[in-house]
């Protein structure tokens, strides 16, 4: 046996932080490798992300329609095909609105880059016609410097379409079958965990629920932004507001920076348009609707769901938009969600098991052997859960 002269030669503080110093060290080596994993499967775990969030979204009216007594089959066809159909009705929409309006913000980009060159001119700055007209030239000499890095990117761009292609094809076959067989896969997951299957799928039923609240409860608020900042947009009279609207909707679903992005593209489409002074008016509108959101929206929708400190989102975005990009920055949040909601149910002790007198039923007078259990009986399928696609294990998971 080793004797404990060298232990007591370091001071108790001291060894217990070396310990916990080797724990971290051993935790942050599994964790980046980790990630280094799925960095090289981002070509699968993006379409997959995306198809559980799909899924949180989709699976309320594919649950109405089983409900209603449609087979799941035929109630899994439905959600889809309603789904591209509002899909393609969105797309078709912005774009015949962007065909028909584009010249016309060209014509008022004109006008308005006029009336500047005036202002400049016999304004307060009293600006040379020669200065203007070399700053012109100088942003003219800027981008013809940059159309080999733009044509460059293009041509990357293209080379990638048919993985782009790939992922979308993959991601519409991910979400059909978690639609149409979600409990099932479920519980076919949970028998791979043997004893550690109750606090399994607990926090299964607790990360799902988090998910599907967080992406309903989202893509309403997203909604009611970007229909008040499309009406706002129509009611000055500013070109492809339709466009801007869905640019304003699908910029939500990135906390902080996303709404950014999207408000300083509408107030430059405005500022091209209309003038400074609708510019100006835009921006109060966006700025007031911003903080109601932020304050009655988000607390009453998604805060249940997700209740953390916007310092935490913003550090929970910088993560994700440095190991993702734009892609990991919309998952970022939804994924820390999901796992600050499951841990406690995955560490947390399992509930006690019922007494015999109510798990099993009494033997009737005569010496017979008792029934089996009311749990042992029951097989088949296991049914799904209120919280959607994630369903009960089954009999032999308990």
């Amino acid at each position: 046996m080793l004797n404990d002269r060298p232990t007591k030669l370091v001071p108790p503080v001291l060894a217990r932080i070396a310990a916990w110093s080797l724990c971290l060290i051993l935790t942050g080596v599994v964790v980046y490798y980790f990630v280094q994993i799925i960095a090289r499967l981002s070509f699968v775990m993006l379409p997959v992300a995306i198809a559980l969030l799909l899924t949180a979204l989709l699976y309320p009216m594919t649950r109405s329609l089983r409900e209603a007594g449609v087979r799941p089959i035929y109630a899994t066809w439905l959600t889809m095909i309603a789904a591209l159909a509002v899909l393609a009705g969105t797309g078709w929409l912005v774009g015949a609105r962007a065909t028909e309006e584009f010249p016309n913000l060209a014509k008022q980009v004109q006008a308005t880059v006029g009336d500047v060159q005036d202002w400049l001119t016999t304004g307060p700055l009293q600006l040379r016609e020669t200065q203007i007209t070399d700053f012109f030239k100088e942003v003219v000499t800027l981008i013809e410097a940059q159309r080999t890095a733009i044509t460059g990117t293009v041509l990357s761009a293209g080379a990638v379409a048919v993985e782009v292609l790939a992922s979308i094809v993959l991601l519409l076959f991910v979400t059909f079958f978690l639609l149409k067989d979600g409990d099932r896969i479920w519980s076919w997951f949970l028998k791979g965990f043997g004893r550690m299957a109750p606090r399994v799928d607990r926090a299964g039923r607790a990360a799902w629920t988090t998910l599907s609240h967080y992406v309903q409860g989202s893509v309403l608020v997203a909604a009611v932004h970007g229909v008040i900042m499309g009406v706002v947009l129509a009611g000055m009279g500013v070109p492809l507001w339709a466009p801007l609207a869905v640019l304003i909707f699908l910029a939500s679903f990135i906390p902080i920076v996303g709404i950014f992005f999207a408000g300083t593209v509408a107030t430059l489409v405005t500022l091209g348009a209309k003038g400074i002074v609708y510019a100006l008016i835009f921006v109060g509108i966006l700025v007031v609707e911003q903080q109601l959101e932020n304050h009655v929206l988000q607390p009453l929708i998604v805060g249940r769901a997700l209740n953390f400190h916007p310092l935490a989102i913003i550090l929970v975005l910088s993560v994700g938009g440095i190991l993702a990009g734009i892609a990991g920055a919309v998952v970022a949040v939804p994924v820390a969600a999901v796992i600050y909601r499951a841990l406690p149910e995955l560490m947390s002790d399992q509930p006690a098991l019922p007494p015999p007198s109510v798990a099993a039923v009494p033997p009737e007078p005569g010496g017979d052997e008792p029934p089996p259990a009311a749990e042992e009986r029951s097989e088949g399928p296991p049914e799904a859960g209120k919280t959607g696609a994630v369903g009960r294990a089954g009999a032999d998971s308990e």
